[in-house]
């Protein structure tokens, strides 16, 4: 083996070579035998052999596996200044390979070394981005689980820092296709990730890539398969795709399919639902998903059936009035808990899905049913009366650090809540019942009302329009004793991230049940 005299004496014959380098065959396999010496000689030979690389064809393949042994020494010293000088090497042919390489590379647990192979993929990437891609998916469909796990999660993070030059619509077009590829198994946690890689490409920003993107993920959530309420594993798989498909909705990619879907199978299990993740309201999650996509649905096959299950849902939560004694005392022991959480979603959903259908309250429903349901509203009407103002104290004279606090916070969300059942319930009470009223739901950011839209009324007073069809006598009292309330415990922020993979398998492995893959050096 050389010494490092030979080595730099070598070095000198093809530095001085210029345009006749490629005559000196035998000094750059002095090089390549510098990875047998010891720690000098590796550090010159891999400073050395990517130097002379181009110039000797013939020996492509000894000299990137020269420098793969540098890229595995025991040295760290070593091993980063090999990772380093590897882009050297991603000419023509050997592009793919060298990505390939650097992609099975990310899998070190050294800091610095993780850093080094990051840039050299993006100084890769940047030459042949289509090449790259090529050592990239076929690592995440063929590699060991950490390799594939941050081959994934680099796409992720670095694809969006690349200029549009390196993203040309054709490499777009080839992460899609290899995409789609990977999405036929993966975990959970992966097909989140490969929604935020594939959102985020400038071609699919269009409506029909945006409803490209809806479709794959009503392909992963199986919404052509029996729902399992009492599978956990199934909730969760429809919970995350549902997630994950809610902000590509819009006003020309609608969410007819996913509407349907919970509206048939998911709202008649509502009390049903299991989830593996522990302290989750999955019943308020579920509606809540509903309430968000219902602003999106377009024309739905079964618009009165699904719109019969929604009101039915509706009902459960909107209590009737406890009976009373003959002295105006209820006569139970204690008034029916008002969800308003439940309620403001329910509400919104049939709200929005009502419009599609405006006479379903007046010809759809027979008179009792009808009245049945005006009683209903009116006794909520009274209970939010009584909230509303106990709020609106609360928070009197707050501004600032003084909001912030935890128990203001659930109030002012609270607020929120009760203002929209409010206005709402007003539009129901109308005659015929109206659907002009806009409101933004409590979790998300207040939106811009476009004209000609009715803007939500901020008034706190419920009660109904005196014209409404009259009820039992029983709900003119003397004395009203409002009941009593219950809010969500997690009021305010409706969280979209990822919340564990799927355990299931699908087509033998996916959601989280891969197969083993092989160990070791595969360069």
């Amino acid at each position: 083996m050389p010494t490092v005299e030979e080595l730099y004496r070598n070095y000198g014959i093809l530095a001085d070579a210029t345009e006749q380098v490629s005559q000196h065959k035998d000094a750059y396999q002095v090089i390549l035998d510098g990875v047998k010496g010891g720690t000098k000689e590796k550090r010159l030979a891999a400073q050395f052999i990517p130097k002379f690389f181009k110039h000797f064809p013939e020996l492509a393949d000894s000299a990137i596996n020269a420098q793969l042994d540098l890229c595995e020494d025991e040295d760290v010293s070593i091993r980063r200044q090999a990772i380093k000088e590897l882009p050297q090497f991603a000419t023509g042919e050997n592009l793919p390979r060298v990505a390939d390489i650097l992609t099975q590379l990310l899998q070190t647990d050294d800091s610095a070394e993780f850093n080094l192979v990051n840039n050299a993929l993006l100084s890769i990437f940047k030459m042949d981005a289509k090449g790259t891609l090529g050592g990239l998916f076929s690592q995440i469909l063929q590699g060991e689980d950490i390799v594939r796990e941050r081959a994934i999660k680099f796409l992720s993070t670095k694809l969006k820092t690349l200029p549009e030059e390196v993203l040309t619509k054709e490499v777009e077009e080839l992460i899609l296709t290899e995409s789609k590829k990977v999405l036929e198994d993966v975990t959970g946690e992966e097909f989140v990730l490969f929604m935020k890689i594939l959102s985020g490409l400038k071609s699919l920003q269009t409506v029909s890539g945006r409803q490209q993107l809806v479709e794959l993920v009503a392909e992963q959530a199986d919404l052509e398969q029996t729902f399992n309420p009492s599978d956990p594993d199934c909730v969760d798989r429809l919970l995350q795709c549902t997630r994950q498909a809610v902000p590509l909705f819009s006003k020309n990619v609608h969410s007819t399919k996913f509407v349907t879907y919970f509206c048939e199978h998911v709202l008649p299990n509502l009390s049903s639902l299991t989830t593996p993740v522990e302290g989750l309201d999955i019943q308020l999650e579920v509606l809540k998903l509903l309430a968000e996509m219902s602003s999106f649905c377009g024309d739905m096959e079964k618009l009165e059936t699904n719109l019969r299950k929604l009101f039915d849902k509706l009902l459960e939560y909107m209590p009737l009035p406890p009976e009373e004694a003959e002295n105006g005392e209820n006569a139970g022991n204690e008034e029916p808990k008002l969800q308003f959480s439940y309620v403001e979603c329910l509400l919104y959903s049939f709200h929005q899905l009502g419009r599609k259908l405006p006479d379903f309250l007046t010809a759809k429903l027979n008179a009792e049913k009808l009245k049945d349901f005006k009683i209903r509203l009116q006794y909520f009407a009274r209970g939010l009366q009584v909230y509303i103002r106990q709020l609106r104290l609360a928070l009197q004279g707050k501004t600032g650090e003084a909001l912030k606090t935890e128990e203001n916070k659930i109030k002012v969300v609270a607020l929120k809540i009760t203002n929209n059942i409010n206005v709402l319930i007003k539009d129901l009470f109308h005659i015929p019942p109206s659907y002009k009223s806009t409101v933004t739901l409590s979790w998300k950011p207040v939106q811009k009302v476009e004209i000609g839209q009715k803007r939500a009324s901020e008034d706190t007073s419920v009660s109904p329009p005196k014209k409404s069809p009259a009820g039992p006598k029983r709900d003119a009292r003397q004395i009203y004793n409002p009941p009593s309330g219950k809010y969500s415990s997690n009021l305010g922020n409706f969280n979209y991230e990822q919340r564990g993979a799927f355990r299931g398998s699908r087509g033998g492995r996916g959601w989280g049940a891969r197969g083993n893959r092989s160990r070791g050096r595969l360069y």
